[in-house]
């Protein structure tokens, strides 16, 4: 008796074997074609093309600057030349741009230390901030340090992260950088220094956004390199350590940021739209490779693939690649904007997790049990991927607007186990990047934006029975 997953192979290889018969012709089922795109998208290298030009004739792309605006006007063109059609959409933002950063030891042990400003931090004097520095082992050990405690001090948060691989470590500890500067002003500190959220052992430091609150004084905030934050324990133990800053970002409050719209209009349903997106801005460290511009080439690879075929899909497929992610901005500007037509996304999915392979997919609330969560499951075994039992419960941060006006998500689960070793690090460059797992995230994300473009069902409505 043939197993489920040996069945499912046979039928890939049927279905793969009639769509290859075709030579050109519209596949015989959805299931033939999405097993057709799947596999012209293995063997297809245009993604990480695209994802080498990118990093290469643009770089880094920092939410409203010059070089976003660069990589919108580039990514517009590469989408259209995909066979889309294409528009952006702007937004007002504040802009942020890093300057000097630095700091040292000043006693016991003069030495330079290693350090990034957080993204949207505020500056230090000119002169920068000498001061005492208290070190916390954990996030928790600072939250219990009494109001008023660190006066005319600077906090440092040695916490660390924790790897996993589906970098649930970082969630964890994202409160260190987003709150930890606030909390630390709150007990009158002039400055605030963390771990980097990162899982490497190399003296680059990782940025990222933090959140200042409301009626607390803002306070320069940076992130050490996890060696030196290692260093600052040490000599910390021994005794009293003075630390000098100095930080000099800016802010532009009349910035705007742009997202990039290509879409294949569907043939019989065009204003349902199956969203697929990734960011197109990146911190400024590196070149933005594994965040999100692999995410970038995954979903424009499939934009790519989907209308070349002889036949649309009965829904549009839409690829979003989002303006100003890192910065806070994209996924309520963009909901904002497409509030009216929330109710005819019928569902949205977002790559932000780098091009480690795919191993897992969760669908939309009561979509497994259904025609298509059949046809999704038929086509994975061959990719090596499962479909997870549970539903998907957030798409990403892009697309969260919209699941909370309602459009049901899809989630689809990548090895992260090293992607915080480069994580908003100056180490995230092209050369990180595997071709073959590229190929494979394109391969995995274009039968499944296929098949939710080609069936007819209703995941509101799946959503709304299952939750009965």
């Amino acid at each position: 008796m043939i197993d489920r997953t040996a069945r499912r192979i046979l039928t890939f290889s049927v279905l793969l074997a009639a769509a290859c018969a075709g030579q050109g012709a519209p596949a015989e089922t959805p299931a033939a074609t999405a097993a057709g795109l799947s596999q012209q998208a293995l063997a297809d290298g245009w993604s990480y093309k695209f994802l080498e030009s990118l990093t290469s004739e643009i770089g880094p792309r920092l939410a409203g600057t010059e070089a976003e605006a660069r990589a919108a006007k580039w990514a517009e063109a590469q989408l259209k030349a995909a066979g889309m059609e294409t528009h952006l959409e702007t937004f007002p933002m504040t802009a942020w741009e890093r300057g000097v950063e630095t700091a040292a030891v000043v006693k016991p042990a003069p030495q330079r230390l290693v350090l990034t400003a957080l993204g949207g931090s505020v500056a230090t004097p000119p002169e920068g901030i000498e001061a005492e520095a208290v070190v916390f082992r954990s996030y928790a050990a600072l939250l219990a340090a009494p109001l008023g405690s660190l006066a005319g001090k600077i906090a440092v948060v040695t916490e660390r992260m924790v790897r996993t691989e589906n970098g649930e470590g970082y969630g964890a500890a994202n409160p260190i950088r987003r709150a930890g500067a606030s909390e630390a002003a709150r007990r009158g500190a002039v400055a605030y220094l963390h771990r980097s959220l990162g899982t490497d052992n190399h003296r680059l430091p990782h940025t990222g956004a933090l959140d200042y609150a409301a009626g607390v004084p803002r306070i320069p905030a940076a992130a050490l390199a996890n060696p030196d934050a290692d260093q600052l324990e040490r000599l910390a133990a021994l005794g009293p350590v003075t630390v000098h800053v100095t930080l000099t970002p800016t802010e532009r409050q009349d910035a705007q940021s742009i997202t990039v719209v290509g879409e294949v209009k569907g043939r019989e349903k065009p204003d349902e739209v199956v969203l697929i997106g990734a960011h197109l801005d990146s911190w400024d460290l590196g070149t933005g490779a594994i965040d999100d511009g692999a995410g970038d080439a995954i979903v424009a690879g499939v934009g790519r693939l989907i209308a070349a075929l002889p036949q649309h899909p009965k829904r549009t497929v839409r690829v979003v690649l989002f303006g100003a992610e890192e910065m806070d901005y994209s996924g309520a500007a963009y909901a904002k904007a497409h509030v009216a037509e929330a109710d005819r996304i019928v569902a949205a999915g977002e790559t932000d997790f780098g091009a480690r392979r795919i191993y897992a997919v969760q669908l939309p609330l009561g979509a497994a049990a259904s025609p298509f969560g059949h046809a999704v499951g038929d086509i994975l075994p061959p990719l090596n991927v499962l479909l997870g039992h549970e539903p998907a419960l957030r798409g990403g941060s892009d697309i969260e607007g919209l699941r909370l006006a309602g459009v049901p998500v899809l989630s689809l689960s990548q090895n992260g186990w090293d992607y915080f070793d480069i994580h908003h690090t100056a180490d995230d460059t092209f050369d990180k990047v595997d071709s073959a797992e590229l190929a494979q995230n394109v391969a995995v994300w274009a039968a499944i934006a296929y098949l939710a473009a080609e069936t007819d069902v209703d995941f509101r409505a799946l959503a709304k029975a299952a939750a009965r």
